[in-house]
């Protein structure tokens, strides 16, 4: 059962969930951006945000997208949108830029710019992270 913020709004895991307290528009994320790289943040959120349970707030430098824990972040940066997930084990192959140990699970960056960046593959790594 999620919980709603009085303060920001957010919805969240439960009521104690540690989150950045104020109201961040979407947009305002993807000022400056390129309309491709709107596309492929749309395509992720379209497939993401339909997975049970996932909820979705904004901060001043990300999307964060949790279910019981955050399992997936997205950075948009100038002319690419940074991914962070988690895995129980390293991913060192491409397209994973990035794999470090955080506690008992491994931090994982992939960075995509189009939609051609988009495979289905992308989508096994981010549903492994949610179902941690």
């Amino acid at each position: 059962m999620s919980w709603t913020c009085p303060t920001c709004d957010r919805e969240l895991p439960w009521a104690d969930y540690r989150h950045y307290c104020a109201r961040v528009s979407l947009d305002s994320l993807f000022e400056g951006r390129s309309a491709e790289l709107v596309l492929v943040f749309d395509r992720i959120l379209a497939e993401v945000a339909d997975w049970p349970k996932v909820l979705i707030g904004v901060t001043p430098n990300c999307i964060v997208f949790t279910r019981r824990v955050g399992f997936l972040i997205i950075r948009p940066m100038k002319k690419e949108l940074d991914l962070k997930f988690y895995s129980n084990v390293p991913h060192p192959e491409k397209p994973v830029i990035k794999s470090v140990a955080a506690g008992k699970k491994f931090e994982n960056h992939i960075r995509v710019s189009q939609l051609d960046d988009i495979r289905p593959g992308l989508f096994v790594y981010l549903r492994e992270s949610y179902e941690l």
